[in-house]
């Protein structure tokens, strides 16, 4: 005998009673009608961490490491760099964001004076008469990593050296 009664679930009806169990235990899983998808918010996300202190002696260190590496013009890998190239990747080593732009780089972090110059500061320079136009990393003592020109490769100078201290516009620390 055959009934005409069917099961409702989830506003559904049937006539097979093990695809209605079936059905109300998927429910009861889902915590929901198991003929709808259960969508959850996603959890709010972590608050930002604050961003550590830069440590002045690694960044010195990755600048060191990449001695060698030949200067590119608008180059900002090891492939090869130019001076701000080389200060955003190796700053970006340690997640902290540089500008790409000589001038930009200049107006970030804070002012130092140049007996207070500190591993991982940047120093600037005036190479073409007008304006800040040349970066690199300081490394401790007078002594700096950049990317010079379209002759040369990255390497260390002195900033007392005739000519860079004759075109030192300023050093800043960003921190």
């Amino acid at each position: 005998m055959s009934s005409n009664v069917g099961l409702i679930t989830c506003g559904r009806s049937t006539r097979r009673p093990w695809l209605a169990a079936l059905t109300v235990g998927l429910a009861v899983l889902t915590g929901g009608c198991a003929t709808t998808r259960v969508t959850r918010p996603p959890p709010p996300a972590p608050p930002a961490a604050p961003q550590a202190a830069l440590d002045g002696f690694a960044v010195a260190t990755t600048a060191l490491a990449l001695q060698g590496v030949p200067y590119r013009l608008g180059g900002a890998d090891p492939s090869g760099f130019d001076c701000s190239g080389l200060v955003q990747y190796v700053f970006g080593q340690y997640g902290r964001a540089v500008s790409r732009v000589v001038k930009q780089q200049y107006d970030e972090g804070r002012d130092v004076d140049l007996d207070e110059i500190r591993p991982g500061d940047l120093v600037f320079f005036v190479t073409d008469g007008r304006r800040v136009s040349h970066v690199g990393i300081a490394i401790g003592g007078d002594r700096f990593v950049h990317a010079p020109n379209s002759r040369g490769v990255v390497r260390v100078e002195s900033i007392g050296s005739e000519y860079w201290s004759r075109h030192f516009a300023g050093a800043r620390r960003l921190e």
